[in-house]
């Protein structure tokens, strides 16, 4: 008899589909999974949205110029992490790229840099930056890289188990895979509930506690090293969430519910967005 699935919240596409899917829990792993998950052909179409910012570099409204200016100190400050792993050489692979701008930031800085981004118009804005990116792992130069980073992608792949192997694949053997991902267990998440802009369903297929990253990785050998927070995560996706939940960007509400985010994680660790460094 098949052990009937625990589901944890109900949860709407806000922004492109209108579905509405089902987070079920994976116990063993403390993960939560999106039911049902569309194919991997069908995927696509839920990114085709001009307001999946990742994807342009649009700053048409006071919410996306707030996006572009956070995330420009953000880079900086993702390029010196990876400065500090003191690795022999600096050969890095930025997995879901987006366009471009980590691997601009870090090559200005030293870096030989190569990307993975799946996307054909964040790809397009990414070479008028001078910067190449290949559509797949799989046509990827043979050669391993020092450095693998995955900001807020790995929610988005699909096969986990399988992306994980091929990764570990790339890695030196003295490499370092930085993993930044929404964290369910965080205020916000708790407070906007099926709300919450990070459950970002299909589009994140699953969702990660601290528990699920230390035991996704260690079955590929991996230790977790390092578990760092991204500040102004809890910041941006309320003001998401105040858009889901009340059709308006409530900035002052916003505010207040992301302050109080990172002043609760002060003491619990569960910040809206972590990052994890792990090592083999």
């Amino acid at each position: 008899m098949k052990e009937q699935e625990t589901i944890f919240l109900t949860v709407k596409d806000h922004s492109v589909s209108k579905e509405t899917f089902q987070l079920v829990l994976n116990t063993d792993l403390e993960m939560l999974e999106t039911k049902p998950q569309p194919s991997e052909d069908a995927l696509p179409a839920y990114y085709q949205s001009e307001d999946y910012i990742s994807h342009t570099d649009a700053k048409r409204s006071l919410f996306e110029k707030l996006y572009h200016l956070i995330k420009t100190y953000a880079l900086v400050k993702k390029v010196k992490l990876i400065y500090s792993f003191k690795t022999k050489e600096k050969e890095l692979l930025d997995i879901g790229a987006g366009t471009g701008d980590f691997l601009k930031q870090a090559q200005s800085m030293g870096w030989s840099v190569c990307g993975v981004e799946p996307n054909a118009s964040a790809i397009e804005n990414a070479k008028k930056k001078g910067i190449d990116l290949y559509s797949t792992l799989e046509v990827l130069p043979q050669k391993k890289y020092d450095v693998i980073t995955l900001w807020h992608v790995l929610e988005h792949l699909p096969n986990l188990d399988e992306q994980i192997a091929k990764i570990t694949y790339l890695l030196k053997p003295e490499g370092v895979i930085v993993i930044a991902v929404p964290n369910y267990n965080s205020y916000d998440a708790n407070y906007y509930k099926e709300f919450w802009a990070a459950y970002d369903v299909p589009r994140h297929l699953w969702h990660f506690s601290k528990t699920s990253i230390n035991k996704l990785f260690s079955k590929h050998a991996f230790r977790l090293v390092d578990v760092r927070p991204l500040i102004f995560d809890s910041f941006y996706v309320s003001l998401l969430s105040e858009k889901y939940k009340t059709g308006k960007m409530n900035f002052i509400s916003a505010f207040y519910v992301g302050l109080r985010s990172n002043v609760k994680a002060m003491r619990s660790k569960n910040y809206s967005s972590l990052i994890y460094v792990l090592k083999k």
